[in-house]
């Protein structure tokens, strides 16, 4: 009889479970915020006392849809953290919680359960550990889903309604305005007078670039931006509400999954008159309409791009460049602030077959000396990214500050209402605490930043892996070989570009000759 030896199973666990917490709240109200304030500190102090866990991190994300994952920096970080193999169990309050979508509910519970990564749910009482359990999860996750929908639905419903009606709403003031008890809009004068000089500036014969660039010159400040670009100027003169009328559902949303399109004749729009003040006369509106219809270029075919396209960029104004063609063959491209208007920008033409020529030549010199320009550069890299992934409270010691702070500003609002605190002094309480909140936020997307070296190794990997793959020696330009290693040109000069490698790498070329 053959002799047999048992080998026991290893454990599938290590003796501590690296345990993370993700929240997240969908309002910015007070209550909300305290709502979050409070997962965090219960979610820190649970894991903390219970033996055989160590705490990772706490995820929270605020004031966010759980319909859209693509949204929630935090629930993503979440999700990078545990393929890195950082994380080996999550807590969540509730399936709504972690998302609204089954679709997405269930694919990522799918691959965290691939990453051995269970996820346990408070309010389902349901454990991802449990082989029995993604029917339920299902279930949930249908009615989390079910719920966002009604909600919405209802939203859409009462909007149209209040179209139909002739009620003017609205949640956001276009520049000239602001709103008035919530929804109507006021004139601010000092940014009226600027809507009115860009009107007249139109009919005077100015462009749309022209009025921008004065704009920006004379600081006028579009929301929190200092500088104006074409599409605000012609958002500007196209605006039915600066004549005191208002087109309703000029956007619509989807259902499920929600996504936002313009509506050019899918939906029902709503043409209300004189829903607020008028910052234009009716006849300039129209005269300046009637001017751009006029300037409009004949529509034309599909354009057509290029290797290059948005892939040089000015080193001196930062403008993205343009193709020309030069005629007799000649290619050349160009700063389009430069090709504007020549004083705006001093970088001039450089030919298109001296920007392949310089592709080649770095190509070329790269694969030479690979061993010189990539391999330490990689090294270094790794052995930085292994240091951010030792143990590091900082983020941990950012969540709970931030839960702190939180939990103040809220039980000083409480204070303030019921009367026990003077106005004034709860006003400059709450100022401080949301300086605070906004360098400790700041602060977290700094220490988030670190979370990028990982993909900038994999860059640099990638980049060496096809530079080792490809050909000994290059003879003329290969587009898909351009395409799979270059991120981005920056045009120095008319004599000297600089080629930026995926991964961040960055080497310059000297051009033999230059545009006239």
């Amino acid at each position: 009889m053959a002799n047999v030896k048992i080998i026991p199973p290893r454990e599938a666990r290590p003796g501590v479970l690296r345990v993370a917490a993700y929240c997240r709240v969908s309002s910015d109200s007070a209550d909300q915020r305290h709502s979050y304030a409070t997962q965090i500190r219960s979610y820190t102090e649970e894991i903390e006392r219970h033996e055989g866990w160590d705490l990772v991190d706490i995820y929270a994300d605020e004031g966010l849809t759980g319909t859209r994952m693509d949204r929630r920096d935090e629930f993503n970080r979440l999700l990078a953290d545990c393929r890195k193999g950082k994380i080996d169990r999550i807590l969540v309050k509730s399936i709504s919680r972690f998302a609204r979508n089954t679709r997405d509910c269930l694919t990522v519970l799918r691959e965290l359960s691939a990453l051995g990564v269970t996820v346990y749910f408070e309010k389902e009482n349901i454990d991802t550990g449990a082989l029995t359990t993604e029917l339920l999860v299902s279930v949930s996750g249908s009615l989390a889903q079910e719920e966002s929908v009604s909600i919405s639905k209802n939203q859409r419903i009462s909007y149209r309604r209040r179209m139909e009606r002739g009620e003017f709403s609205t949640c956001k003031a276009p520049f000239g305005y602001r709103l008035r008890n919530g929804t109507g809009l006021e004139i601010v004068p000092e940014e009226a007078k600027w809507v009115q000089w860009a009107y007249q500036a139109y009919l005077r014969g100015a462009s749309m670039a022209q009025i921008a660039d004065h704009l920006t010159c004379h600081n006028v400040h579009l929301d929190t931006k200092t500088r104006w670009w074409e599409y605000a100027v012609k958002y500007m003169l196209t605006n039915e509400k600066y004549i005191g009328d208002s087109l309703c559902q000029k956007t619509y949303t989807t259902a499920f999954p929600y996504v936002r399109h313009q509506n050019h004749g899918e939906m029902d729009q709503y043409y209300i008159e004189n829903t607020h003040p008028a910052i234009i006369s009716r006849d300039v509106f129209q005269r300046v309409q009637r001017l751009i219809a006029e300037k409009a270029p004949p529509p034309q075919c599909e354009h057509r791009t290029y290797p290059f396209t948005r892939k040089i960029y000015c080193g001196t104004c930062g403008a993205v460049f343009g193709r020309r063609d030069g005629g007799g063959g000649k290619v050349f491209w160009v700063c389009r602030k430069h090709d504007r208007r020549a004083e705006s920008c001093p970088m001039g033409r450089i030919p298109e077959s001296e920007i392949y020529a310089a592709f080649v030549r770095m190509y070329n010199k790269i694969k030479c000396h690979a061993d010189i320009l990539l391999k330490p550069a990689l090294a270094q890299l790794d052995d930085l990214n292994a240091a951010l992934q030792r143990d590091d409270p900082a983020m941990l010691a950012v969540n709970r500050a931030i839960a702190e702070a939180a939990e103040q500003s809220h039980k000083i609002s409480i204070l303030r209402s019921r009367g026990l605190l003077d106005d004034e002094i709860c006003a400059a309480r709450l100022r401080g605490i949301d300086a605070k909140l906004t360098e400790l936020r700041r602060k977290r997307r700094r220490l988030l930043n670190n979370e990028d070296l990982e993909e900038t190794v994999e860059a640099i990997r990638r980049t060496a892996d096809i530079i080792q793959g490809g050909s000994e020696r290059l003879e003329t330009f290969d587009e898909a070989l351009f395409t799979d290693l270059v991120e981005k040109i920056i045009a120095e000069s008319q004599t000297r570009i600089r080629f930026r490698l995926c991964g961040g790498i960055e080497l310059a070329e000297k051009l033999r000759r230059c545009g006239r």
